[in-house]
């Protein structure tokens, strides 16, 4: 596939724009078609493992012929991929404006303007958008306050605010993907939880959704024979383990809401 020259210089510029114009710039490994574009570059993107936690998504649930919602999706990984994987179409919501740039970009150079859609602005929690068989709200939700919304909250209110958007989003998508950080707006000191630990992250959310949602699987990272890959929770690594940063002790919970109808694939 040719580009054009101007195109190219442009997805170029902005993605340079990306690596410098947000706190979460260079935050997320680019999706393989992206990255392809830009294979003459010095791609400098820290990566989140976003392909270890791809892997256990898609053991979990098919992309085939849905369509995917992705909450602050950064450079567009899960959107790109998800397409990759059969998705019929993919809509984001990213607050940093250069970000959405360069996903809306790279969306023109693949010829997938059809089936990517991004929106540069903060996803409103309070006026969802219409439905979705999948959704990925990805470690999102602990920067209420922060990032977006009321900044004069309490950690308590936020422990109720994270709760009732999470519980509003089972009214429009049958399948939810979602992590939460232990700390309120990365904060250390301002830990969600008063032990920090999976167990109480687990109970809280297990707790505060139900009527909501359905937990399908949870699962861990887990370092092994030096390959990080994240595995069904259980007894054992259900504790958290420092020696993996506080990242990689976020769970991620496949959940599938008991509002709407369980018809997602």
């Amino acid at each position: 596939m040719s580009y054009n020259s101007g195109s190219f210089a442009r997805l170029k510029s902005l993605f340079a724009d990306t690596l410098v114009s947000h706190k979460h710039s260079a935050y997320q490994t680019l999706a393989a078609p992206v990255a392809g574009l830009l294979g003459g570059l010095n791609v400098i993107a820290q990566s989140r493992y976003e392909i270890e936690r791809l892997a256990y998504i898609k053991s979990k649930i098919c992309f085939q012929g849905c369509k995917v919602l992705d909450v602050g999706c950064n450079t567009g990984f899960f959107l790109f991929e998800s397409l990759q994987a059969g998705a019929i179409q993919a809509v984001g919501y990213e607050g940093s404006a250069a970000h959405a740039a360069f996903v809306e970009e790279a969306a023109k150079l693949l010829l997938l303007e059809k089936h990517l859609l991004v929106h540069s602005q903060y996803f409103e929690f309070k006026t969802l958008p219409s439905h979705f068989d999948i959704s990925l709200l990805l470690n999102v939700l602990h920067h209420l306050g922060d990032d977006y919304g009321d900044s004069t909250l309490s950690i308590e209110q936020v422990r109720v605010s994270i709760l009732k958007q999470l519980n509003r989003m089972s009214s429009v998508t049958d399948r939810l993907i979602f992590q939460l950080g232990f700390n309120w707006r990365g904060d250390p000191a301002r830990s969600l939880f008063p032990l920090g630990t999976k167990v109480e992250m687990i109970d809280y959310i297990r707790e505060g959704t139900s009527g909501h949602w359905n937990i399908e699987a949870i699962g861990v990272a887990e370092q092994r024979d030096g390959q990080l890959i994240y595995r069904d929770l259980d007894g054992r690594n259900i504790q958290r383990n420092d020696s993996l940063g506080e990242f990689l002790n976020r769970p991620i919970f496949i959940m599938r809401s008991s509002v709407i109808g369980n018809n997602s694939k």
